[in-house]
C-alpha cells in the first residue's frame, strides 16, 4: 500500500514569543521592518505562501459549486455565509458539511485544512491543481487517484495520518508549538508566524533586534562578528568558486568545513522523523531529527528518487555536496527562486565552452536533451501535479537500468528506445568515462535479492569512505540481519565514523552481538555529541537496567533512557511512539510501565497492530497467554485477516500445545505475507511437529525457492531430508547453502 506525503500544512493564528535561550521570537514584521529589500524578494515566494488564512485573496480554488467524484464519493465545493465550504466524506463514511479554515501552499497545487474538535487540522485529500488551464490545470482532483481511499482507509484525509499538527505544520509555519496533551488527544498548536518567515530559518530574533538599536547608538558595534543572531548563516571563511587549471572542473578556493545552512534547509527539505521537541538552531540536523536512509520504497537501488523525499537525501549523495556547494548557491534563500535560468544556472561554476556544447551533451542547442537538469536532475512527479528534480545531480547510468531497473534520463525521453541502446550511445560517446564501472547500487540490490556475499559487500561498502554517509548508514542497516562476529572489528571502526549516520547504523547491527559485545562497543556511544547516535545507544543498551549495575553506569545509562523516552514523547499523539516506550520499558523489566505504553497505542489507534503483538508478547513473559488469546482474537476481529496478528496467534497456541489449532493461523500468516520467509519457515516446523513431513518439505521448498539463501531454511531442509534418508536432496541443498554461506557468516 502507498504510503502518504509528509508534505501538508498548518494551525491556529497567535503570536507566541516563546524563549529560545536568551533570544525571543519577534515575528516577521519585525525583522522586515528593516531588511526591506530581502522582505521584498521572499514577498511571494513558496514560503511567504506556504500557508494563510481563507480568505477572496489566498483560495486559488474554484467553489463555485463544483463536483469531483473520487473513491466512489461526490464532493461539492461552494460558499457559503461569506466562507469556504466542502461537502464529502468524514471519518464515519457520511457526508457532511466542512468549513475551510486554512489554505495550504501554492504552486502547483494548493490544500485546504479543515478545523476538527480538540484543536486538531486535517489536510483535505481534494487539492486544486493551480497551474495553467493549458497545462492541465484549474481543476479539482484527488491526491490519490489509484487508491479507492474510504474513511477506513489511513490515507483518509480524516485520518490520523493526515492530521496536520504532526503531518505538515512544523515546515509551514514559523516557530510552531505543537502543544500536543496526551491525556486528552487534543492539539492548542500556536505560531509566531503563520508562514515561513525570516525566524524559520535565522532563529529567533529579539538579539538581533538589540543590537540594531544599538547600532544606532554606537555605530563601531555594526562589526560584531554574531550581530545578535542566534545562528549565522554568512559564508564567514571568504571562500569562492574558481576552475581547477588541471582538471577543468570548478573547485571552492577552500574546503568548506559547516553545513549549518544545508542543515537547516534539511530541516524540512529531508524525508525525517522529529526525535526533539524544541528546534535547537545551528546545532546538527542529527540532533533534532533522524533522517531516513535510502530504503528500497522511497529510492531506486542506485540512490535515484523514488517515492517523495524532499531533496536533501538525494543532495548529500551528490559530488557537489562533496566539493562544498550549497543551497544558496543555486537558489536565492529568500525568493527560493533559482540564480539564472536554464544552462546558465550551471555554467556560473562550469566552462560553458566545455559543458553547455553538442560535444558534451550531444544534442541539437536549446533542445530539452541539451539542457544540464535533463541528464542530471531528471524530474519525478508527486502529488500527481508537482514535478520534483532529484538533487543527486548524477551523471546518467543507462547500464545500470539493464542490470537494476532503474530510470534513466536518456529512456525518460526516448521512451521508443531500449536502455541497451541508450547505454551504447553513452558508451560510444564517453567510452572512457570514469562515471561507469561499479556502483553502489549493485550491492544494495544483490543484497535485496539475497544473493550470496551480499553481507561481505554490504561491509565493505559501509567501510568505503569514498562514499557517501547516507550510502554507507544504508548498507550497514541492510547488513543488520545476517551481520555476524567476524565483522566485529570494522563494526568498532564503523562505531568511530565521523559521519553520525553511520554511527547510528552501527549500533543498530549490534542488536545481533551478545551482550558482552553490546557493552563492549556501545557503551561509548551512550555519550555521543549526537542526539540521535545517543537515542540508537540507550535503545540497545536499555535491557541491562535489570541487572545489577555499579551506580555510576546505572546513572550514565538512566540518563540515556531519560532522553530516549523524552524523544519519544516529542511526538506522543502517535501510537508508534508509545510502542518504542513500551520495548524499552519491557527491556528494562517494568513491565506495568510497558503494558501501559501499548495500551495507550491502542487507544490512540485500536487498529495499530504491532501493539498488539507486543502486548501479547508481553504476556507471554507474564505468563498470561489466556490474556494474550482473548487480545488477539479481539484483534483479529476488529482489524481483519492480518499477517502478524496471524502468526502470534499461531506461536501462542504452539506455546499451550495445541498444535493442529496452530496450523490454521501459522498457514494463514505464510500466505498473507509472502514476502517474509521466517512465517512460511515457521507453518513448515509446525507441520514438521504436527507429523506432517511431506507438506513441511513442500513449504520449505517453496519459500527457498521464493527467498533463496536463507540459512534457517537451508538448513532445515537438509535436516529433514536427512532424516528422511534422502541423500541427492541433502547435498543439494548443502551445496545451495555453501553458496550463500559468504553471506550470512
Amino acid at each position: 500500500m502507498k504510503r502518504f506525503h509528509l508534505v501538508y500544512f498548518a494551525v491556529f493564528c497567535s503570536a507566541s514569543f516563546t524563549l529560545y535561550g536568551a533570544a525571543t521570537f519577534v515575528g516577521g514584521s519585525t525583522c522586515m521592518s528593516c531588511h526591506e529589500g530581502e522582505s521584498e524578494s521572499w514577498r511571494g515566494s513558496h514560503h511567504d505562501l506556504a500557508m494563510a488564512v481563507v480568505n477572496d485573496e489566498t483560495v486559488l480554488g474554484d467553489f463555485n459549486d463544483r463536483e469531483i467524484t473520487a473513491s466512489g464519493v461526490t464532493s461539492r465545493f461552494f460558499r457559503k455565509d461569506g466562507g469556504y465550504y466542502v461537502r464529502t466524506d468524514g471519518a464515519d463514511g457520511e457526508l457532511h458539511d466542512y468549513k475551510i479554515a486554512y489554505t495550504f501552499g501554492w504552486y502547483p497545487l494548493q490544500q485546504y485544512l479543515i478545523e476538527f474538535p480538540r484543536g486538531r487540522f486535517q489536510a483535505l485529500g481534494i487539492a486544486w491543481d493551480s497551474r495553467a488551464e493549458e497545462q492541465g490545470g484549474q481543476r479539482w482532483f484527488h491526491l490519490y487517484p489509484e487508491e479507492v481511499v474510504d474513511s477506513r482507509h489511513p490515507l483518509h484525509w480524516s485520518g490520523r495520518d493526515q492530521t496536520w499538527n504532526y503531518q505538515c505544520a512544523e515546515c509551514h509555519s514559523t516557530h510552531l508549538q505543537k502543544n500536543y496533551e496526551l491525556k486528552t488527544d487534543s492539539y492548542q498548536t500556536r505560531w509566531s508566524d503563520i508562514d515561513v518567515a525570516c525566524e524559520a530559518c535565522h532563529g529567533p530574533g529579539s538579539e538581533h533586534v538589540a543590537w540594531g538599536r544599538a547600532v544606532e547608538k554606537n555605530p563601531d558595534q555594526r562589526n560584531d562578528a554574531d550581530k545578535g543572531l542566534v545562528v549565522s548563516l554568512a559564508d564567514r571563511d571568504g571562500a569562492h568558486w574558481v576552475t581547477d587549471e588541471e582538471s577543468g572542473k570548478p573547485t571552492r578556493s577552500l574546503p568548506r568545513t559547516e553545513h549549518t545552512e544545508i542543515e537547516l534547509c534539511a530541516r524540512c527539505h529531508s524525508r525525517r522523523g522529529t526525535i526533539w521537541g524544541e528546534y535547537e538552531y545551528g546545532q546538527p540536523l542529527a540532533d533534532n531529527y533522524r533522517l531516513v536512509l535510502l530504503n528500497d520504497d522511497l529510492y531506486f537501488p542506485d540512490g535515484q528518487i523514488k517515492d517523495e523525499v524532499y531533496v536533501y537525501g538525494s543532495f548529500i549523495q551528490s559530488r557537489m555536496y562533496r566539493a562544498g556547494v550549497t543551497c544558496s548557491d543555486c537558489h536565492n534563500p529568500h525568493s527560493l527562486e533559482l540564480r539564472a535560468e536554464g544552462n546558465s544556472l550551471c555554467t556560473r561554476c562550469h566552462q560553458p565552452m566545455r559543458y553547455d556544447s553538442k560535444t558534451h551533451h550531444h544534442h541539437e542547442t536549446d533542445s530539452t536533451g541539451a539542457a544540464c537538469t535533463a541528464c542530471h536532475m531528471p524530474q519525478r512527479t508527486y502529488m500527481v501535479v508537482d514535478e520534483r528534480a532529484d538533487h543527486s545531480l548524477r551523471v546518467p547510468r543507462p547500464d545500470l537500468s539493464d542490470r537494476l531497473g532503474t530510470p534513466n534520463a536518456c529512456s525518460g525521453c526516448h521512451a521508443d528506445k531500449t536502455t541497451q541502446w541508450a547505454a551504447e550511445r553513452v558508451a560510444g560517446w564517453y567510452p572512457n568515462s570514469d562515471y561507469r564501472g561499479n556502483h553502489f547500487g549493485e550491492t544494495l540490490e544483490a543484497a535485496t535479492n539475497g544473493e550470496p556475499g551480499a553481507a561481505s559487500s554490504l561491509l565493505a561498502l559501509a567501510a568505503d569512505m569514498e562514499q557517501p554517509g547516507i550510502v554507507r548508514a544504508t548498507a550497514l542497516d541492510r547488513l543488520a540481519p545476517s551481520v555476524q562476529a567476524q565483522h566485529h572489528f570494522t563494526l568498532q571502526r564503523l562505531l568511530g565514523d565521523e559521519d553520525p549516520l553511520v554511527r547510528a547504523a552501527a549500533l543498530r547491527t549490534l542488536a545481533a552481538f551478545d551482550i558482552t559485545a553490546q557493552v563492549d562497543l556501545g557503551w561509548p556511544l551512550l555519550e555521543d555529541p549526537v542526539r540521535s547516535v545517543r537515542l540508537e545507544a540507550a535503545s540497545l543498551l536499555a535491557q541491562l537496567m535489570p541487572h545489577k549495575l555499579p551506580e555510576k553506569f546505572r546513572a550514565q545509562l538512566s540518563s540515556a533512557i531519560r532522553e530516549y523516552v523524552q524523544s519519544q514523547a516529542v511526538n506522543a499523539e502517535r501510537p508508534e511512539s508509545h510502542l518504542n516506550i513500551g520495548l524499552v520499558a519491557t527491556a528494562m523489566g517494568k513491565a506495568t510501565q510497558a503494558e501501559e505504553a501499548y495500551r495507550t497505542a491502542l487507544r490512540l489507534d485500536p487498529e495499530f497492530v504491532p501493539g498488539y503483538v507486543n502486548l501479547v508478547d508481553l504476556y507471554r513473559r507474564l505468563d498470561k497467554d489466556n490474556a494474550g488469546e482473548k487480545l488477539l482474537r479481539e484483534a483479529i476481529i476488529r482489524v481483519g485477516e492480518d499477517a502478524d496478528l496471524q502468526h502470534a496467534l499461531g506461536l501462542l497456541l504452539v506455546r499451550q500445545k495445541r498444535l493442529q489449532e496452530a496450523l490454521v493461523p501459522l498457514q494463514k500468516a505464510s500466505l498473507l505475507a509472502p514476502d517474509r520467509p521466517r512465517y512460511a519457515y515457521v507453518y513448515a516446523l509446525a507441520l514438521q511437529g504436527a507429523g506432517d513431513l511431506p507438506q513441511a518439505l513442500a513449504v520449505l521448498a517453496d519459500v527457498n525457492e521464493r527467498h533463496p539463501g536463507r540459512r534457517e531454511i537451508l538448513s532445515a531442509l537438509i535436516e529433514l531430508h536427512g532424516a528422511q534418508g534422502n541423500s541427492e536432496a541433502v547435498r543439494r541443498y548443502s551445496d545451495e547453502l555453501s553458496r550463500y554461506a559468504p553471506a550470512t557468516e
